[in-house]
């Protein structure tokens, strides 16, 4: 980890070229990688040397990008993933096997709760999802003795939950697993988890951090803090011979690097969902400029969020950075210098006025995305929850009316103009 401070992490972490190469991080658009001897690509195979043979294992695109934000989240390993649901996925299948347990916070994107809830159970992984705002005793009350890991989202996607991460952490750690948290809304630039007591942190780059919508990609986080030969008994794909490589034993040869190695060397190689060169190129110029940007999605959903609470037609408007909103206080506590430029709120007349006022818009668009440059709006129960029964959508946070307002870096006062004129339609 380097001691620059995170601006210029954001430019300078991950790649530093030598004499007489590109000042830019070059596009190793290639499958496959030359070497001279046999023993030399075997020696790879085996995990005896590190380097590269083939771009689905390891690319060095890809890899100085995941230097970059392990270096941002203040991690000691980290690997890219095709997509924020492929990070998801491996963080938790990297630990967990059939008929093993997770617990996860209930507020979470529809598509992890799906994930979750429905895709790993049929692998024989089943999840407990608990109120984010439960009590101690009743987090606590809902771990089992194969339980593998607590997952949650440090800003719920999209009932804009603040997790406490020191609560959940606290209990995480007394049942020996780890304490795995998605931080794409807050970014490294907002909320530092590992610093709370979060072992292993994944991200949908697809959001923030590219920051233009331009390419899917997920990430992987870890801190290194988690003792997996501690709770050996617990973490066997860890601590015992793994016979797919002439039984190393991930902890006792990878030490504080076990973790991630073991995801790259097992799930990439068998699962695939590796991001292209040319995504993590494009995702480490959106890096470039995180650390600008992100001070300026959360002035301007400030200052829009400000507006919608004094307009007439507005029912609610659920913000974390606005004084009064219910995660204000855990706000302040995890991430002081703001929180994300995404907010959400409801009409007076219920869904159809809600579907309304977003089909009237001009400017703000409507789309399946959220957290880039340009403003968009979503309805999450028509949308990215449609797949939920309505017990699952209040569980989830999401009421029936809720828009999704993810506020761009336009001028505030173009983007107010815009939401004005179509709420004049409702």
């Amino acid at each position: 980890m380097s001691n620059y401070k995170i601006e210029t992490k954001c430019i300078q972490s991950g790649y530093e070229p030598q004499n007489g190469e590109p000042r830019v991080l070059p596009i190793y658009q290639s499958t496959t990688f030359k070497y001279s001897t046999s023993d030399q690509m075997g020696r790879l195979f085996d995990l005896e040397d590190s380097g590269y043979f083939y771009t689905r294992l390891q690319n060095p695109t890809n890899d100085a990008v995941a230097a970059k934000i392990c270096d941002l989240e203040g991690g000691v390993a980290a690997m890219l993933t095709s997509s924020g649901q492929a990070a998801n996925f491996y963080a938790i299948m990297n630990i967990a096997e059939k008929g093993d347990h997770i617990v996860c916070a209930s507020a979470l994107y529809g598509g992890t709760y799906n994930l979750f809830a429905h895709t790993i159970k049929k692998m024989g992984v089943d999840a407990t999802f608990v109120d984010p705002d439960c009590s101690e005793e009743e987090l606590n009350a809902v771990f089992q003795e194969n339980t593998k890991a607590v997952f949650g989202e440090s800003i719920a996607n999209p009932a804009l939950v603040v997790l406490d991460f020191e609560k959940f952490a606290e209990a995480a750690h007394a049942h020996g697993v780890p304490f795995i948290v998605d931080n794409t809304f807050a970014t490294p630039i907002n909320c530092r988890p590992f610093e709370w007591g979060v072992d292993i942190i994944t991200h949908s780059t697809t959001k923030y951090m590219d920051g233009h919508a331009t390419c899917v990609g997920g990430a992987i986080v870890d801190s290194g803090n988690f003792d997996w030969e501690a709770h050996a008994e617990k973490f066997p794909g860890l601590t015992t011979p793994d016979e797919t490589y002439h039984g190393i034993i991930y902890t006792q040869k990878f030490g504080k690097g076990a973790y991630i190695t073991k995801a790259t060397s097992q799930l990439m190689r068998d699962l695939g969902s590796i991001q292209s060169p040319q995504n993590a190129f494009l995702l480490n110029l959106g890096l470039e400029t995180l650390h600008l940007r992100m001070p300026r999605h959360c002035e301007n959903a400030l200052t829009v969020a400000k507006y919608l609470q004094s307009h007439e037609k507005v029912a609610w408007v659920n913000y974390p950075g606005l004084e009064g909103d219910k995660y204000y206080d855990l706000a302040q506590k995890y991430m002081p210098n703001g929180t994300c430029g995404v907010l959400t709120f409801g009409l007076k007349g219920g869904r159809d006025a809600s579907v309304k006022m977003m089909d009237s818009l001009k400017m703000v668009a409507i789309v399946t995305h959220v957290a880039d440059a340009r403003s968009c709006v979503l309805h999450p129960a028509s949308h990215t929850h449609r797949q939920m029964n309505e017990q699952e959508l209040i569980e989830a946070g999401v009421q029936p009316d809720l828009i999704r307002f993810s506020v761009g870096l336009e001028n505030a006062e173009d983007i107010i103009a815009d939401v004005r004129q179509a709420l004049e339609q409702v």
